[in-house]
């Protein structure tokens, strides 16, 4: 299996030719890097005018391995071919690195980059990636991924200190300037060429010709010739910078931010990229298992799209009741700088909110107090200076009692602790329980199995007053805004709670058509795609050039999107499910209906958006089939009967969640209305295919 590594793009705030200077001290031994024993150019070549340079060098390695290792792979050093590309007109130099010893059964292959900052010509940019394929070493290949990790992230951390050393070397020589590459017949007159001459003698002889240069060697941006402010670092569209990182998410190991750059560009293939955070958020709590994290990611943001989430706290406003007997709030931060949310349920009639509200308006509570936690994270982010992902969580138990064992209001919990664990991971930093009364341990035994081991870690429990003493609310809140019913200081604005007075409460069946109301509220519906069994929906059009909107998800596996038109209506069958078939085994494409789109072949975890305008009037059919049928074969699809043994193969099994939407002519709507348009994880994508054939227009996110 082959892997692959990303690291982030690392900013020299130093011109280009004066970090190529530096760089060029490397060769052809590096005391800074024990393992580079030696290195000898075996090509070479420059172009007539001098703009490009390639050398090729074959660099001596003494990797740090077992020596067991050694003896039996039968090498004491390791060597590798260096090519390395400059481009002094383009200002860029590609390095290109592969393994030369075991070639056949291990095979390393690396990319760096050296470019000018796209917002600042006086800054460097460095971007650096890796792949490693071990097809077989002695039954070592285990050992030999963990050498060649090891090896892989001491070259990145000791890449940027490198650099900083033979530019420190290069201010102590008085070298603070490398003029930059012009072409011969532009080359400088004489009197300038004298001018420079001066310069550099003045440099050689430790003479300091440009102490405002110098100025930048000390680790501040060199100056803008232009006089345009200096570029806030930050992370260019598709990348992610090394100083972005450590500012607005922490500090990751190497491999930790290999895991958070290729997951992003992943997800940038379907244009469905969630916030860096919310990223590095499931990657953690998959313990940076990329393949999981990307599972459970995608599938986190096909619910936050089926439910419109990312739009709960504009769009939903939470009912007096909530307003008035829960009792919960934000209230200040912990000392870390985390959001401080206060729960006292302990004085929370649970079975009264149930009564009154139902089990989806406590979820959709629930949620937006996630929302809004995400939001005051991202504020005090801004306002400490520091990374802060997560916010504490204050329980005050005082009150608690077999009430709140309500058999309906843990299951509403439990459903509620689902939703959370699934969709916001590693949100929480701690979770302080106080004065946990007797009954706390049976409630405990109830949720505790449905939480996270991770998550479980960071609980925090007191029973009576031991939250005052040592080791207790003291260590992680400041004393001035220790809550007033805790002993503290501070007035807490949460709720009071109480008991919700039963006239508020509702019948069961009012409840039910309440919550069906309100978790049903998507324009999204879901279908199964089986092998053998396409699910297809029937859309009727009275007007010619009305115009058919679709917006759909692959959610699990791979499908072919076709749309068809028949002037005369199909019968309905379903296998089951929510699989629908229209298409007669009888019909004949050409004959009985005809395609009016090309096929479009679409992978798992791409979003698609597009259009048709439509020449007749009829009915159209838009399909979604198994990927690996034949376009040609719908004629021959098998039925119901031939399918059912196939249903159950979840191998052949595929999952869409679509919305389509028919506008009445071509100027009485816009494509807008597309609501995945508004998806602040789901954006459309700039790629547009065209057919003029059947006058539409369609987007696929890739």
């Amino acid at each position: 299996m082959v892997q692959k590594y990303q690291s982030p793009v690392r900013v020299y705030k130093h011109p280009f030719e004066l970090i190529m200077a530096a760089y060029e001290r490397r060769f052809p031994t590096c005391p800074l890097i024990p393992m580079f024993v030696d290195s000898d150019t075996v090509n070479e070549f420059r172009s007539e005018d001098g703009a490009i340079h390639v050398i090729e060098r074959r660099c001596k390695l003494d990797i740090d391995a077992p020596r067991l290792l050694k003896k039996i792979a039968g090498v004491d050093y390791v060597y590798f071919v260096q090519k390395n590309s400059l481009n002094s007109r383009e200002r860029t130099l590609h390095i290109e690195a592969h393994n030369e010893t075991f070639s056949n059964r291990v095979i390393i292959n690396e990319h760096c980059c050296y470019s000018v900052h796209p917002e600042n010509e006086d800054w460097t940019c460095f971007e650096q990636s890796a792949s490693l394929d071990i097809k077989s070493f002695f039954g070592f290949e285990s050992t030999v991924e963990k050498i060649a990790m090891k090896q892989y992230t001491s070259n990145i951390k000791k890449g940027k200190e490198i650099i900083e050393y033979y530019l420190r070397q290069l201010e102590e020589e008085g070298i603070t300037f490398v003029p930059r590459w012009t072409p011969p017949a532009l080359a400088p007159s004489s009197d300038a060429a004298a001018s420079s001459c001066k310069k550099q003698a003045a440099s050689s002889a430790g003479v300091d010709a440009e102490p405002a240069l110098k100025d930048g060697l000390s680790g501040e941006p060199l100056s803008n010739p232009s006089g345009a402010p200096e570029p806030v670092a930050g992370p260019p569209d598709d990348k992610l910078d090394a100083d972005y990182i450590k500012r607005y998410l922490g500090d990751l190991t190497p491999l930790q931010e290999s895991c958070l750059i290729r997951l992003r560009q992943w997800l940038q293939e379907p244009t469905r990229i969630p916030k860096d955070e919310h990223i590095l958020r499931f990657l953690r709590a998959r313990d940076f298992n990329i393949d999981k994290a990307r599972e459970v990611l995608c599938q986190s943001l096909t619910w936050r799209k089926q439910h419109q989430v990312d739009y709960i706290l504009d769009s939903w406003h939470a009912p007096q009741v909530l307003q008035d007997y829960y009792a919960g709030g934000w209230h200040h931060h912990d000392k870390d700088g985390r959001p401080l949310y206060v729960l006292r349920l302990g004085q929370m009639d649970t079975k009264g909110l149930v009564r009154a509200l139902g089990e989806e308006a406590l979820l959709r509570y629930v949620l937006s107090v996630n929302e809004e936690g995400l939001r005051r994270c991202e504020d005090n982010t801004k306002v400490f200076g520091r990374p802060i992902s997560s916010w504490t969580c204050l329980v005050d138990l005082e009150g608690l009692n077999m009430r709140h064992l309500w058999r309906p209001g843990v299951k509403a919990l439990l459903r509620i602790i689902e939703v959370v664990e699934a969709n916001y991971p590693e949100t929480l930093g701690r979770l302080l329980i106080l004065r946990a009364p007797r009954v706390f341990p049976v409630l405990w035994t109830l949720v505790s199995p449905f939480i996270d081991d991770n998550t479980r870690r960071k609980f925090l429990i007191y029973a009576g007053n031991d939250y005052q003493g040592p080791g207790g609310l003291l260590d992680y809140i400041d004393k001035e805004i220790i809550p007033d019913f805790l002993s503290g200081e501070c007035m807490c604005e949460v709720p009071e709670g109480g008991l919700v007075p039963k006239s508020l409460y509702r019948t069961a069946e009012e409840l039910e058509n309440e919550d069906l109301k309100l978790w049903t509220e998507t324009i999204y519906q879901s279908a199964s795609v089986f092998k053998g069994a396409p699910h297809e929906i029937l859309i009727q059009i009275v007007d010619a050039s009305s115009v058919i909107t679709w917006d759909f998800d692959v959610c699990k596996g791979d499908i072919v999107f076709n749309i068809y038109h028949s002037k005369r209506a199909p019968h309905v069958t379903s296998p089951g499910g929510n699989n629908v078939q229209l298409i007669d085994r009888a019909w004949q494409l050409g004959r009985d209906y005809s395609m009016v789109e090309s096929s479009l072949t679409c992978r798992e975890g791409e979003s698609v958006q597009g259009s048709h305008v439509t020449r007749w009037p009829g009915f159209y059919i838009l399909q979604w089939k198994f990927h690996s049928m034949p376009a040609c074969a719908a004629t021959s699809l098998p039925r119901v009967d031939d399918v059912l043994a196939s249903l159950q193969v979840s191998s052949h099994k595929c999952k869409v969640m679509y919305y389509t939407e028919v506008i009445a002519s071509r100027t009485s709507g816009s494509m807008t209305s597309l609501e995945s348009s508004h998806s602040g994880f789901s954006q459309l994508s700039a790629a547009t295919t065209s057919s003029s054939q059947s006058h539409s227009s369609s987007m696929i996110s890739r």
